[in-house]
């Protein structure tokens, strides 16, 4: 089997990342992870021109009607480019809507979240670590209580709800909702504390049906988003193992950094494999598909956070100031690693998945 992107995929990669990397270089990205404001508009509708906001919505309302892989090549991408703005949210909800809502649902917001006209995020997390959808407790036509971790929720025009038994709801923003901002370490992609309070909510008809699929598209695009991250930073230090000198010589030329340099490189690029099954068994191995999602999470996420640690070291002193430009893709590994769930709690779901 030639388990190897196409002319399509790689030419779709390519685009998102030369985008990037003329948007959003280190200095743009550093403005933007020290601005007060959360939300760059001006970056935001760059990418919904390129069809970034639209890519799980079915073409015939749209969108790009893509397939996971294509999803998560696009998500590696951020990660590599740290991107900032509500992609994730963004593209879990279309997913949500496209999977599980009413005819009615569908053709009110597909459109609109495939143009940018709207923008929607996802509320999954509750309070003690609960992101499961079993462990939901929304529910009703009024929904009551807090939902954590919220992304970009203050700037959605429609949030997808995690409910009662695994169920999922829409929520416009407004009485009833009150969002609050969390200060949280990554600054790239806004968090927020959302209350309901007898808020207004129309239930996706097959939500209790698809909250799984979508809780396991989010693992899959957070581990790849992790891969690009851990990526750039083998790259970032590699080319400062290349410029800085110490006793009349690049640092690089020290055995011991070049040890470093290549484990670090190994535990990045073979687990490439890994979120590309997992995004490929998401749509042809069904069987698969809960399982590979949860081992891409948990195992991808973690090593992005050992790569942050051995690039900070390997930048030496400055690795760790916020004046370096590692600290930024850190603390995006911090983010990665806990949304949606801890690692060790993603691997004991496959322990049971596996019946161990």
């Amino acid at each position: 089997m030639d388990f190897g992107l196409s002319e399509e995929q790689q030419l779709l990669q390519e685009t998102i990342g030369q985008f990037l990397a003329n948007e959003n270089d280190p200095n743009q990205l550093r403005a933007r992870f020290d601005a007060e404001d959360a939300f760059d508009e001006g970056l935001w509708k760059g990418m919904m021109e390129l069809g970034i906001g639209g890519l799980l919505v079915p073409d015939e309302f749209g969108g790009a009607g893509v397939d996971m892989v294509d999803a998560a090549i696009v998500s590696e991408q951020m990660g590599f480019g740290a991107a900032p703005g509500p992609f994730l949210g963004h593209t879990l909800a279309g997913l949500a809507i496209a999977l599980g809502g009413s005819d009615d649902q569908k053709k009110t917001w597909l459109p609109k979240l495939a143009t940018g006209d709207a923008l929607a995020t996802v509320a999954f997390g509750e309070e003690g670590g609960s992101w499961q959808p079993d462990q939901w407790s929304p529910s009703g036509d009024r929904l009551t209580g807090k939902k954590v971790y919220v992304p970009y929720a203050a700037q959605a025009d429609l949030i997808v709800v995690g409910t009662a038994g695994g169920g999922l709801a829409l929520v416009e923003p407004g009485d009833g909702t009150t969002i609050e901002l969390f200060d949280n370490v990554d600054r790239s992609r806004r968090l927020y504390t959302v209350t309901f309070d007898g808020a207004a909510a129309s239930a996706l008809p097959s939500g209790a049906d698809v909250s799984g699929q979508v809780r396991d598209a989010a693992l899959i695009l957070l581990a790849a988003d992790a891969f690009g991250g851990a990526s750039r930073l083998v790259e970032m230090s590699v080319e400062y193992a290349k410029t800085r000198e110490q006793f009349g010589v690049t640092i690089g030329h020290f055995q011991a950094l070049k040890h470093q340099l290549a484990n670090m490189a190994l535990d990045t690029e073979p687990s490439r494999a890994l979120f590309w099954y997992a995004a490929h068994a998401y749509d042809a191995v069904p069987e698969d598909r809960e399982k590979m999602a949860a081992l891409a999470k948990s195992h991808i996420t973690d090593r992005f956070m050992q790569v942050s640690r051995d690039a900070t070291e390997a930048h030496g002193g400055i690795g760790y100031t916020w004046e370096c430009d590692v600290q930024m893709w850190f603390k995006r590994a911090m983010f990665d690693r806990i949304w949606m769930g801890s690692p060790s709690s993603h691997r004991e779901r496959v322990a049971q998945l596996s019946a161990w």
